[in-house]
């Protein structure tokens, strides 16, 4: 990701070559240089902690979000391609056993996946109710499956769908907060703040509009995520009642 546009190059340039015939024309010592805060919402010019604070507060009063990218958790890396609003969310899952949906309806949470990531389950459940791994892999191929809120997978999986809570988790800088100059994430301005000079993670703030965080690197290699679509709204809804299987106990389990 460059830090300054190829366009935004050109126009420093052209201001400094501006200014040297200024200064060779008039006699004067110096130029001053262009404000990199001109034209923003003004972030820019607070210190590290008042822009985090400012950020968070966007993020969480935006109705909705998208988030794409990596995420590691409890060992396991995860890719993300989530759009999270109040009530759920629904997107997809990347683990090391396949790719699989995941939809949030208020409690009501569903994972559709295909038969070949079931099938890399233990099927210990299929077994115990009389069928084969493979006859509840193919039971529960392309199906949204009603996850019970008992079940490891319901509290493993939920928190990816939880808008507030998987952002109040992400959004956390850690050790001494610093600006770390500016940027651009997708052809917007942003002001990077770090936390102890970048291990304890950065987030690239949105200096243009709303102060929403735009990039988040997560300390320790924890993944890094792409934040959009702020505000944008979609839709969310109960998958039909043929495509769905409620399976009524615990799942098979990696």
């Amino acid at each position: 990701m460059t830090v300054i546009s190829q366009g935004r190059t050109r126009r420093a340039a052209l201001m400094s070559a501006i200014c040297a015939l200024v200064v060779m024309g008039t006699g004067f010592t110096g130029c001053s240089a262009p404000d990199p805060d001109e034209g923003t919402n003004g972030v820019g010019k607070l210190p590290a902690e008042t822009i985090q604070k400012r950020t968070r507060t966007a993020a969480k009063s935006a109705a909705s979000v998208r988030l794409s990218g990596t995420v590691v958790s409890n060992g396991a890396t995860y890719t993300l391609d989530m759009r999270l609003r109040a009530g759920g969310g629904s997107g997809s899952v990347t683990s090391k056993n396949g790719t699989f949906q995941l939809l949030r309806v208020d409690e009501h949470l569903y994972l559709k996946a295909d038969a070949e990531f079931w099938n890399q389950q233990d099927g210990k459940d299929g077994k115990e109710d009389g069928g084969s791994p493979a006859a509840v892999a193919n039971a529960l191929d392309g199906k949204y499956v009603k996850v019970p809120t008992g079940d490891p997978a319901y509290k493993r999986f939920s928190g990816f769908t939880d808008k507030d809570v998987l952002l109040d988790g992400l959004l956390t800088l850690h050790g001494t907060l610093a600006t770390d100059g500016h940027h651009e994430q997708s052809g917007v301005r942003t002001i990077r703040v770090s936390g102890d000079n970048g291990s304890g993670g950065t987030l690239d703030v949105s200096l243009e509009g709303t102060p929403y965080p735009l990039r988040l690197v997560r300390a320790g290699n924890a993944g890094t995520l792409r934040l959009s679509d702020w505000g944008k709204d979609f839709a969310l809804s109960e998958p039909p009642k043929e495509q769905t299987v409620d399976y009524g106990q615990q799942l098979p389990s990696s």
